[in-house]
């Protein structure tokens, strides 16, 4: 995904093929008017809910199709489409914080996703799609409530440890700044628990000590990993 500010699509040619055959599959709106227009009112059908009284996850799912299908930016539709699902969901009131990793979902199940994306195109299949995207909702919401449990768990267990063992060093934003990242470093230490660099790194030597932390050198820079976050956060992204 590039970085620019060049807007939406103002000049013709953007097609869509299969990665498989290279044939073309979709082509969405050429003319910039047309797809201005078409934002525009892809957005009043997100913010007016007076326009359709859906269920909210059905209407993500509406939204997100008709984002693909008007692909407005030369580059991310995908990644912007679906930060605008979780996006959605938060206005909504259905999450409380954008942490639903929808995209995990779509990417193990891609050529699904593009297959009932099109089928709406050519023959209005919008149960089929809605209930993938609900099917994705579910799937997703059980594995980040599973992982946010483990997390929270595995945070218990640091917070004993580290009591139990550096109880001179123990505060509850020394446990939150570890688990904040999976990896930190005596400047981070330094600037939220306002620290000199000497205590700071000190902290961080000995959680490293008692195997909470692992210490790695990278050039001059000195990183300290939370390897059992890590391994949680791993696991996740393979599920």
């Amino acid at each position: 995904m590039e970085e620019n500010s060049a807007g939406f699509r103002k000049l013709p040619g953007t097609e869509l093929k299969s990665d498989l055959t290279g044939e073309i599959i979709y082509t969405p709106p050429q003319d910039t008017g047309q797809i201005v227009l078409l934002m525009n009112n892809l957005e009043k059908f997100m913010n007016d809910d007076n326009l359709s009284n859906v269920d909210s996850l059905i209407k993500m799912a509406v939204i997100h199709h008709q984002f693909e299908s008007i692909h407005p930016f030369y580059d991310g539709n995908g990644r912007t489409g679906r930060i605008i699902n979780i996006l959605y969901l938060v206005k909504c009131g259905l999450l409380d914080r954008p942490i639903l990793y929808l995209s995990r979902f779509i990417n193990q199940n891609k050529s699904e996703y593009y297959r009932l994306l099109q089928l709406v195109r050519t023959n209005h299949a919008w149960e089929e799609w809605i209930n993938y995207m609900l099917e994705g909702i579910e799937t997703t919401s059980r594995q980040t409530t599973r992982l946010i449990l483990e997390i929270k768990s595995l945070m218990q267990h640091h917070k004993h440890k580290i009591r139990d063992e550096l109880p001179k060093i123990y505060s509850q934003d020394l446990l939150n700044l570890i688990f904040s990242h999976p990896y930190t470093k005596p400047s981070f230490v330094e600037r939220e628990l306002r620290l000199g660099r000497i205590t700071a790194t000190r902290y961080l030597n000995e959680l490293a000590r008692i195997g909470l932390m692992n210490k790695i050198k990278l050039g001059r820079e000195v990183y300290y990993i939370n390897n059992q976050l890590v391994a949680l956060l791993s696991k996740a992204n393979k599920v």
